[in-house]
């Protein structure tokens, strides 16, 4: 009988580079390769370039009957 071998990590890429990048405990910036790509997706949210779409919903105290 063969030793089991431990699973391989998965690996993702970069959401800022497209880098792959093993999911890892030890790669304290995941999903990022990097400290500087892990920044560099923060300031876009900072500067609002990404940007979440909703719709709001009226408020039942605002509606007159």
């Amino acid at each position: 009988m063969q030793p089991v071998s431990p699973a391989s990590p998965r690996v993702v890429n970069c959401p800022t580079c497209r880098t792959p990048v093993e999911w890892v405990a030890a790669n304290r910036y995941r999903p990022f390769c990097s400290a500087r790509c892990k920044g560099a997706d923060l300031g876009a949210w900072a500067t609002e370039k990404y940007r979440v779409e909703a719709t709001e919903e009226p408020h039942p105290e605002d509606q007159s009957e």
